[in-house]
C-alpha cells in the first residue's frame, strides 16, 4: 500500500474521532428530527420513516471539513449532502450517523462510516462505534483492526450461526420475508439491529456469522464490507457476485457459511 493511503487513513481516523466527539456530546440532545419525504427517489411510505437529525448534518459537515482541508480536490459521496463531484480518481464515501433511528431513541447501536474509493475500488475503511469507544480500520491487503487489535471472523457453521437480518421489511416485503422464512430454521439465532456498521463490525470480530441486507446504500456498507473481508470474511451481492459499494444489497459472512446461505436463500 502506498504511503498516500497511509496519509489518507490518518485523515479518515481524525475525521471519525471528531465525529465521535460530537455524537457523544449530542447523545440524548437532538434538537431537530425530520423525515426525508423531500427525496423524490424514495417511495413516500419509505421516506416518511427515514429520519435525519441536526446531529447527522453537524457530523457530516465536520467530516467533510476535515477531509477537504487535506484533499480539496477529492470527490465526496455522503448520505445527506449527496455527491460532491471533483473529477478525482479518489472518492470518499461517508455516513456521518448510521443508525439514526437508534441514536434518536438513545440506543447505543450507531456508528460513523468513512471509506475511500480509488479508481472504483474500496481501498480504505474506517468505522467508529462511539458509544463503545471502538475504532475499526482496514486497508486493502493489510488486515482489519479494532483499537489496534487484529480482527478475525468466526469459524462457526450455519447451524450455530448468529444471523443479522435487514430491518426494512416494509420496503420489499415479499422477497425479504420469503428469504427469512427459508433461513430461519437453518440458523441458531436471528437479530435485527438497524445499523449496518454495527452489523459488519460484529462479523469482523467473530461475534456474528453473517448478515443479509436488501436495502444497502454505498455509505452504509463500503467501509464495513472492506473490514469484514480484511478480517478473513466474505462479502457478495445477493446473487453471490463480487460486491462493490453500489451493490443492490449484500451478504457478508465469515466465509464458512457463505455458499450455504446463498443456497438456502434461493434468490434468482
Amino acid at each position: 500500500m502506498s504511503s498516500s493511503y497511509e496519509d489518507m487513513k490518518d485523515v479518515a481516523i481524525a475525521a471519525a474521532r471528531q465525529a465521535t466527539i460530537i455524537l457523544m456530546e449530542r447523545f440524548g440532545n437532538i434538537r431537530r428530527i425530520a423525515s426525508k419525504v423531500a427525496q423524490a427517489s424514495l417511495p413516500m411510505s419509505y421516506a416518511y420513516r427515514e429520519l435525519v437529525t441536526d446531529v447527522d448534518l453537524q457530523v457530516e459537515g465536520e467530516i467533510i471539513t476535515v477531509i477537504r482541508e487535506e484533499y480539496p480536490d477529492h470527490s465526496i459521496l455522503s448520505e445527506e449532502q449527496g455527491y460532491l463531484y471533483r473529477g478525482s480518481e479518489y472518492k470518499w464515501i461517508i455516513d456521518p450517523l448510521d443508525g439514526t433511528h437508534n441514536y434518536a431513541r438513545k440506543l447505543p447501536m450507531f456508528g460513523v462510516s468513512i471509506a475511500l474509493e480509488h479508481r472504483g475500488k474500496i481501498v480504505l475503511g474506517v468505522v467508529s462505534l462511539p458509544y463503545f469507544d471502538e475504532l475499526y480500520t482496514a486497508e486493502s491487503g493489510r488486515g482489519a483492526y479494532c483499537n489496534g487489535e487484529k480482527l478475525h471472523v468466526s469459524k462457526i457453521g450455519l447451524s450455530r450461526s448468529l444471523m443479522i437480518y435487514d430491518t426494512k421489511l416494509r420496503v420489499n416485503k415479499e422477497p425479504m420475508i420469503g428469504c427469512l422464512n427459508n433461513l430461519v430454521h437453518e440458523v441458531f439465532i436471528i437479530r435485527m439491529y438497524g445499523c449496518a456498521t454495527w452489523d459488519l463490525s460484529l462479523i469482523a470480530k467473530g461475534q456474528a456469522e453473517f448478515a443479509v441486507d436488501f436495502t444497502s446504500k454505498p455509505w452504509d456498507m463500503a467501509a464495513g464490507a472492506l473490514i469484514v473481508e480484511e478480517a478473513g470474511g466474505k462479502v457478495t451481492d445477493l446473487q453471490g457476485n463480487t460486491w462493490n459499494a453500489y451493490s443492490n444489497g449484500y451478504i457478508a459472512s465469515n466465509g464458512k457459511v457463505h455458499e450455504q446461505v446463498l443456497g438456502v436463500m434461493k434468490l434468482d
